[in-house]
């Protein structure tokens, strides 16, 4: 008897294993003490090395708030416009479900390039209404794009670090709408 892995199947080994490693990353890779004043003013998520810290924001008030299915709640702690012509946002997913969640391949997008990557948060987008632009999230040279991957269920309890990189909009442009496939809208202020 031999056993054959659906395309499907691999993409969804592929994406447990990368869950685990960050799952233990975050518990084993460094950190240090939450009594900072103030979080450090970040340049681009490759400067924060493994993503956004779950602690940064969780003393003040979040940008937006909103809650999907399931139980599941993103508070949108920061949207940063960077020297590098791009806006990071910094989120926290959390499940205040009873029960375990499973994210919606709809977070992903209907992209193939992006699709083609495994479970993200690809599906998102910020629109200017001011200049009447919708800006995707950012994608590497590999297709790849800069956001949280790998992320397929939250247990219930748990909180989960989300980030994504956008193209920024005009610098006279202080306010977007923040959009993710299977949650409502959100008005977030973007500072730097």
């Amino acid at each position: 008897m031999s056993i054959r892995f659906t395309a499907r199947a691999r993409r969804g080994m592929a994406a447990l294993a990368v869950a685990v490693g960050l799952a233990v990353c975050s518990v084993g890779c460094g950190g240090g003490g939450g009594d900072d004043k103030k979080p450090e003013k970040p340049t681009s998520a490759q400067d924060r090395g493994s993503g956004p810290s779950a602690q940064e924001g969780q003393s003040e008030e979040p940008l937006a708030e909103l809650r999907g299915p399931d139980g599941l709640n993103l508070k949108i702690t920061s949207a940063q416009r960077d020297s590098g012509g791009f806006v990071t946002v910094n989120a926290e997913l959390k499940n205040d479900g009873g029960k375990d969640a499973v994210l919606s391949s709809q977070l992903t997008g209907n992209e193939t390039e992006i699709m083609k990557n495994g479970q993200s948060f690809g599906g998102a987008t910020l629109v200017d209404s001011k200049s009447r632009k919708r800006y995707y999230v950012l994608r590497d040279t590999d297709g790849r794009p800069l956001t949280t991957t790998g992320v397929q269920t939250v247990r219930a309890g748990d909180t989960v670090p989300v980030f994504l990189q956008f193209p920024a909009p005009p610098a006279s442009t202080t306010e977007v709408t923040f959009q993710l496939p299977t949650f409502p809208s959100g008005t977030v202020q973007i500072s730097g």
